[in-house]
């Protein structure tokens, strides 16, 4: 079976048809959950179906199920259904709708989370890039604008998930309204909105808020019941919730957090296993139902991961590619010491009589001998055709959603100045004549670099990547990317540029372009490409410590990116029983891949 391997490096150091009659039923009691009739404890946890290929969806599923999980929460991701206006694509990956089906053929009940908003370190927060283009558009208001465009939306969502609700004879236990509002707003109205727009689109089953401890009062819905998050603490979980429910539960933490996400330039964050199994017991014991957040992180593949950002003076932190999330099932799927001591304090909150089934086997795993990535070509080498306009567009001037934007236009040399370039989003690789001069990252704030150039007519090229729009916080509807204002050399306004798209969404479109030779000597962006065979399906890693910041494509499959600058928390990956040491931010597992056996 031969395998080929793209690598972009950045040379930088109303009709509904509806289920059969309801054959369960569930409800709220004064304290606890009643699912036929019976006292039920939800053990939930978090699992986003386009992180995992829809190949490795039932193994994850029989995973959660051996670590002792009754339920699996997942969001649902707006800008990959709707990724242009009144175009939804609800295949492949993304059919929401097969995976929940998925999770009850493997006996699992199902929170959904369809709120238009998700945060879940993705691109926008789960928005789709083109609201951005709509002037003055408010995301998560009633601006007129966007309820119209959320409208639309959550009616697809409907047609593919409502008759899945447990009251139509599917697994959807419970459907979350919005999510976390109360760290962003108190409209209420607003709420009243959301939980109006959801009815209309079919959801007549239990609606729930959810939102941090402190952030109850402010993103709770009278009528609904408030889930916390973050707080596991039974005694104040209870407080919290009769507060805002009538004085009585039932009780549950929508986001429980045994593990944490991961940004580029820091240390992979870790979260003692031992401390939350504790925790865990301590909130079974209560009674309380959990969402785990995240039972299995998976990959953020492509360009989709997110960013955080607090206003000027803190830093831009664009998320990396892996959601390992130090979780109980690792990014590859397989059970790690966590997994195996939360199991152990679910098995002894088991209803009486109760078995966990066996813990599949670790999957197999190989090692591949060097891969010789000799074929490419620069990438400025061959462009598609510009668009010219006086000042600097942005991606959403460009209908351009993620990737890369070549900016370029030509001044007089022989002379030194500094390149400024206000509110640059988020990564710059600035390139004279066709040779890197410097490299710009929002992270670090940097903006700006002195130039010397030489003599003559200058080509000055700018290629600006998307790091992942904000996520989180105040700063959604500030959210466009490139060059999104101007740029200057020695003081003066540089005009007449050529606006160069490279959103790499086909990289079969980049292939063809692609020659049996070298790329080259010179410094700058390159496309290298090279290929293996591979005989017997199993797991493996491709290790990117050597090389600088790009990304991977493998089979025509956008695996993310890598980056020089970590995180550089050691990681061990295992082929064929050997211990070969790699970086976390380099540790890539082919069962990572969609439609994919290495």
């Amino acid at each position: 079976m031969r395998k080929l391997l793209l690598i972009i490096l950045l040379l930088s150091v109303p009709g509904r048809l509806w289920a059969q009659a309801p054959t369960h039923t569930f409800g709220l009691a004064e304290e606890q959950f009643v699912l036929d009739g019976k006292p039920f404890q939800m053990i939930s946890g978090e699992m986003h179906y386009p992180r995992v290929p829809r190949e490795a969806w039932r193994q994850r599923l029989r995973m959660a199920r051996a670590m002792g999980l009754n339920t699996i929460g997942t969001y649902v991701f707006w800008n990959l259904h709707e990724p242009e206006p009144g175009r939804f694509d609800f295949t492949g990956n993304n059919d929401i709708a097969a995976f929940v089906k998925t999770a009850q053929e493997e006996g699992l009940w199902v929170v959904l989370r369809p709120s238009p908003y998700v945060c879940a370190e993705w691109e926008f927060g789960g928005y789709p890039y083109w609201l951005q283009k709509e002037p003055g558009l408010q995301v998560r208001s009633k601006d007129p604008k966007f309820v119209a465009a959320y409208q639309r939306y959550i009616r697809a969502v409907g047609r593919q998930l409502a008759p899945l609700q447990i009251n139509h004879g599917g697994p959807v236990l419970m459907v979350q309204l919005e999510n976390e509002y109360g760290s962003y707003g108190s409209d209420k109205d607003y709420l009243a909105l959301n939980r109006q727009l959801f009815q209309e689109a079919g959801f007549d089953g239990l609606l729930y808020t959810c939102d941090p401890a402190k952030d109850v009062a402010n993103g709770h819905l009278s009528g609904l019941l408030p889930a916390v998050n973050g707080l596991d603490k039974p005694a104040q979980v209870k407080q919290l919730v009769r507060q805002h429910h009538g004085g009585q539960g039932p009780y549950f933490i929508a986001e429980w957090y045994p593990a944490w996400f991961d940004w580029w330039g820091t240390p992979h964050h870790t979260v003692p296993a031992a401390t939350y199994a504790a925790r865990l017991d301590s909130v079974l014991a209560a009674g309380i139902s959990i969402n785990m957040y995240m039972f299995h992180g998976g990959t953020t593949r492509s360009f989709l991961n997110g960013a955080n950002y607090k206003g000027p003076g803190k830093p831009y932190e664009p998320q990396i590619s892996s959601y390992d999330y130090d979780a109980p099932l690792d990014e590859a799927g397989n059970a790690t010491a966590k997994f195996r001591l939360f199991r152990q304090v679910i098995e002894r909150h088991l209803p009486a009589g109760a078995m966990l089934p066996p813990v599949p086997a670790t999957k197999p795993t190989m090692q591949l001998p060097p891969i010789a990535l000799t074929n490419g070509r620069r990438l400025v080498a061959q462009l598609p055709k510009p668009r010219q306009n006086a000042q600097p567009l942005t991606f959403e001037n460009l209908n351009q959603a993620y990737g890369f934007v070549l900016y370029r236009t030509q001044l007089p040399g022989g002379r030194m100045g500094t390149l400024s370039i206000k509110e640059l989003r988020d990564y710059a690789v600035v390139l004279v004549n066709g040779q890197r001069a410097a490299v710009l990252d929002r992270r670090l704030a940097q903006d700006s670099v002195t130039l010397n150039l030489p003599a003559g007519p200058v080509t000055l090229d700018i290629l600006v990547e998307n790091l992942g729009r904000i996520n989180f916080g105040p700063y959604l509807n500030d959210n466009r990317k490139g060059i999104t204002q101007r740029v200057t050399f020695g003081g003066q306004l540089l005009t007449n540029w050529q606006h160069f798209g490279l959103p790499f969404d086909d990289i079969s479109k980049v292939t063809a372009t692609l020659k049996d030779q070298p790329a080259g000597t010179e410094t700058g962006p390159v496309l290298r490409r090279g290929s293996f065979t591979v005989n017997t399906p199993a797991d493996t890693y491709f290790d990117m410590s050597r090389w600088g910041k790009g990304c991977v494509w493998l089979n025509g499959h956008h695996l993310g990116r890598y980056w020089e600058v970590g995180p550089s928390k050691p990681c061990t990956c295992r082929p064929s029983g050997s211990r070969k040491a790699a970086t976390r931010w380099s540790c890539w597992s082919c069962s990572s891949l969609n439609k994919l056996n290495c």
